[in-house]
């Protein structure tokens, strides 16, 4: 990559959300395992003939740490993948809002242009299309005009 970005999170409160959504879907993904096993386990303990009260008593521990554990691994992996590739779709994002702050402002940037490998090259493309008449034209100084005021006339 020509310029990567080092900062990787561009806008932080979209970034933050999406990689929220995440690591909430990951959460609620482990929460199902640990139920599905501890249910499953639970019903082989009750049919097994001997110790199967011993098995159902070691099970909540056990399975709480492997739950722990699991999430100590997926939840950081989660966000560290959730950030990356919200990267991609983000920057974007911020290079059309600062190229576009520039246009309203009067300026006129060159082509919007976006990162081999970002999402979203054909919204910088449409982009270009519909800000290029207004960033071809020659600077025009809009001056706001005052409302005609009436004129007040002597009485008398």
């Amino acid at each position: 990559m020509k310029h990567p970005r080092k900062i990787k999170l561009i806008l932080p409160r979209v970034q933050l959300r999406l990689v929220a959504a995440f690591l909430c879907l990951s959460a609620i993904a482990l929460f199902m395992q640990y139920m599905l096993l501890m249910s499953v386990l639970t019903k082989t303990a009750s049919e097994l003939p001997h110790d199967g009260l011993l098995l159902m008593d070691g099970l909540g521990p056990l399975l709480g740490q492997i739950f722990l554990v699991s999430a100590g691994v997926i939840m950081p992996l989660t966000l560290m993948v959730g950030i990356l590739a919200t990267h991609r779709l983000v920057g974007p994002i911020y290079r059309f809002k600062v190229f576009l702050k520039q246009v309203a402002d009067g300026e006129r940037p060159a082509d919007c242009k976006l990162r081999q490998g970002d999402e979203l090259q054909d919204v910088c493309d449409l982009i270009n299309a519909a800000t290029a008449p207004v960033r071809k034209r020659p600077n025009e100084i809009v001056q706001a005009r005052e409302p005609a005021k009436p004129e007040l006339r002597a009485a008398g």
